[in-house]
């Protein structure tokens, strides 16, 4: 992911990035707009009640599958869709919200009967013809076009559906979903998918979890793809280019797949190659991989400037360092399968992706977690390190800061440090199978720690996560 939460793809340490100075765009500035959660009576809020993000996400339903069909031609940069929800209403509507940017809606039903529709922003305003009352399934079918294009996130850098020379980089934390198709844009709404990607012959459309076929007819391809295990908006992917492909099944049963450009084939080989021993290491620390698939998309993209973990198959914008695979594949269980309930939580997915390349490092010849723990402790208390507490970095540049990624894992390793490594690691297992394809909250893991260890650990956290500047430890 970008600067300092999305790892970059070739790096010495996550602390050597400058990160971007905040940049606030129109899209942006709207969901830091103040705006109310949730509306009362019939009508669905606009906005999940995120405090970092009030307009993303919405109320008054769950999403539980999403079935995406679209067709892209790079040459012209024309994106077709039609997106199909199929949602559980959580209380009576007369109206509810999608949250889409840009893309022209050119048809819109709920449960096959025409309904009205009006755009506000980056909402799309949705009146069904009758009210969908609580409790009840209902689906709703959008068409849509256009050219899409990326969000500037606050740190700077881009997010979204971002064009390459020969297809698209398609990448969504924290807001870029809604670039490419409509949703309900929170990770605290996970959801089934399907997805249908028509492209240019000779060029792959890659999404997340299992390559069901893919067929060739009148110079398009057209590759079927399904995640059944619950994911958020925001670890969708569907990125096209020319890529290499090599797909396996490890000694787990777990599907891989592997699309790499050519441009960056021989530098990405030796890593991309290390997945299974990764996939099995962290399976080892963790608990069992939590999906079917996995696998890589390595493009070559050099002005998006980040990894992010995709569900089941990290995006990579060039050829990655092993740290950054260690990093985005510990993703899946922290962040992935164990998604947040609010974005000022981010730390449980960057901190805890950090302290896994620390605890690979110590395991396989490199520094120790001790070392590293020492290393930053030393930093000066001016350095940016200290910038801000991670435990509720902010809705700006911060959200993917320095701290948020290393500071965060000196939380964990402090907490290793006071309960011992045996404690510590079925700490970290019991985060990981207890919230599996989940939510989780900074709360409820100081809350397992504790009943884990034995221990009051609530001023360990406060010092690491909540306390201002560098800590004054005894």
């Amino acid at each position: 992911m970008a600067h300092s939460r999305r790892q970059p793809a070739r790096r010495t340490t996550v602390l050597d990035r400058t990160v971007v100075g905040a940049i606030v765009p129109v899209a942006v500035a709207a969901l830091l707009a103040a705006a109310g959660p949730a509306a009362a009576g019939t009508t669905g809020g606009s906005g999940a009640g995120d405090p970092y993000f009030p307009l993303a996400g919405n109320s008054g339903y769950d999403v539980r599958h999403y079935g995406l069909t679209l067709r892209y031609d790079p040459g012209s940069r024309r994106l077709d869709g039609r997106a199909v929800l199929t949602a559980r209403a959580t209380r009576d509507l007369t109206r509810f919200d999608l949250d889409l940017r840009g893309l022209t809606v050119t048809a819109l039903t709920v449960d096959h009967v025409k309904a009205g529709f009006r755009r506000r922003g980056q909402e799309l305003v949705v009146t069904p013809r009758r009210p969908v009352h609580r409790g009840r399934t209902f689906r709703v079918t959008v068409a849509y076009a256009g050219t899409p294009g990326p969000v500037t996130d606050p740190d700077g850098s881009p997010d979204g559906w971002i064009p390459t020379d020969d297809g698209a980089f398609v990448a969504g934390e924290p807001q870029g979903a809604m670039t490419w198709f409509p949703g309900n844009n929170h990770p605290r709404d996970k959801a089934s998918y399907d997805f249908t990607l028509t492209v240019p012959e000779g060029r792959t459309a890659v999404a997340n979890g299992v390559l069901l076929g893919s067929r060739t007819a009148r110079g398009w391809t057209t590759f079927r793809w399904r995640q059944t295990e619950p994911m958020a908006t925001y670890l969708a992917t569907a990125t096209i280019g020319t890529f290499r492909v090599h797909r396996y099944t490890t000694r787990d049963g777990i599907t891989v797949y592997d699309a790499v450009d050519p441009r960056e084939a021989k530098a990405a080989a030796p890593v991309v190659r290390q997945l299974p021993s990764v996939l099995e290491w962290e399976s080892r620390m963790f608990g069992p991989y939590p999906f079917r698939a996995a696998g890589s998309v390595v493009d070559h993209a050099p002005n998006v400037g980040y990894a992010l973990e995709t569900q089941t198959r990290p995006l990579y914008d060039s050829a990655p360092d092993l740290s950054t695979l260690v990093h985005e594949t510990a993703h899946q269980w922290f962040g992935d399968s164990v998604s947040l309930t609010s974005w000022k939580d981010i730390w449980l997915n960057e901190g805890f992706a950090t302290y896994a390349e620390w605890l690979y490092a110590e395991q396989h010849g490199g520094r120790s977690a001790q070392a590293e723990f020492d290393a930053l402790l030393a930093r000066p208390a001016s350095d940016a390190l200290w910038e801000f507490p991670p435990g509720d970095p902010g809705s700006g540049a911060h959200l993917f800061g320095t701290p948020v990624y290393a500071r965060g894992a000196m939380a964990l390793h402090a907490l290793r440090r006071a309960v011992g490594d045996r404690t510590f690691r079925r700490i970290l297992r019991a985060w990981a199978t207890g919230h599996r394809t989940g939510h989780g909250t900074t709360a409820q893991f100081v809350r397992l720690a504790e009943r884990e260890s034995g221990r009051h650990l609530r001023g360990l956290f406060r010092t690491w996560l909540y306390t201002p500047g560098r800590p004054h430890l005894s």
